[in-house]
């Protein structure tokens, strides 16, 4: 086999990465023929393809998925050399891939991502939002570089590092009965109307834990983002768990209100995952050093 080149690797990472030879192209300043052309002759030189070509769009194959965490870490080694090379004096270049659950992504991802923007403006960022579980597995599968969690994750294959502290409250609109009461008891949400975020984010499995320790009520609605919730509270659909910082505008605003229930541990740690085989070159480690400083 010949020499794989770095434009056949960057072409296959960004293909990888954005899911077409035209967007890949666009992202590294190439023409699509060539990164056609680069593409074609990486898979020719292999003897087998790295993508299964989907109605236009290129999905990573078991052969593409095994290599591309080695294709990522040459690329990154022979930016290091290139900077170790000048002495070390040369600012951090490269692109890091982040992926929020809804939270972080909707509320703190100027805390995550703010510090390290600042401190090294040449590294692209590239952010990704969804659920818990979804950005759990998409650091498994190496579409993220790093991923920022509410929830427990404790797959083997995954570094879990604290972050930061965090915890969710339950509200409802101002009007609400329960609202009205300073001190509540577990006794008062027999028969209330929840709505509750989807399965597999951290905010349900939380809120199904607090559930658990009162009375029986009623799964009114079910909504795949905390925002949307927040609407529906203050509609007054029902109440819900909700992450404090999420519902501290609509507080600040008389629209919603924080319902007193120390009896409840509504507290949870956010999380960083990285992949215990992801190589850790500058880029890497500068991101996860910024972090932990915050």
């Amino acid at each position: 086999m010949q020499s794989v080149s770095p434009r056949q690797l960057d072409v296959f990472v960004a293909v990888a990465t954005m899911g077409s030879v035209r967007s890949a192209a666009e992202r590294l300043f190439l023409s699509q023929p060539a990164a056609s052309m680069a593409l074609g002759e990486l898979e020719r030189q292999i003897g087998a393809p790295l993508f299964d070509r989907e109605r236009g769009r290129l999905r990573l194959n078991d052969r593409g998925r095994d290599l591309l965490p080695l294709a990522r870490e040459l690329i990154e080694r022979h930016a290091e050399f290139g900077r170790r090379a000048r002495g070390g004096t040369a600012g951090l270049t490269g692109e890091i891939g982040v992926g929020a659950s809804n939270t972080i992504g909707n509320y703190l991802v100027g805390d995550l991502l703010g510090p390290f923007a600042t401190a090294w403006p040449g590294v692209s960022l590239r952010l990704g939002v969804a659920n818990t579980s979804r950005i759990a597995q998409g650091v498994l599968d190496h579409d993220f570089d790093v991923g920022c969690v509410e929830g427990p994750v404790t797959h083997p294959a995954l570094e879990v590092r604290p972050w930061r502290d965090d915890r969710l409250v339950v509200c409802a609109r101002l009007g609400h009965p329960l609202a009205a009461r300073k001190r509540l008891r577990r006794e008062d949400f027999a028969d209330e109307r929840w709505v509750l975020r989807e399965r597999g984010s951290a905010t349900r499995s939380l809120s199904e834990r607090a559930l658990a320790e009162l009375p029986e009520g009623r799964t009114v609605l079910e909504l795949d983002q905390s925002e949307a919730i927040k609407q529906a509270v203050i509609a007054g659909l029902g109440i819900a768990c909700l992450p404090e910082v999420a519902v501290t505008d609509a507080v600040q605003t008389g629209r919603l209100a924080v319902l007193p229930t120390p009896f409840l541990d509504l507290r949870r740690t956010l999380s960083l995952l990285v992949h215990r085989q992801r190589y850790r070159g500058a880029v890497l480690e500068a991101f996860l050093a910024t972090v932990a400083s915050r």
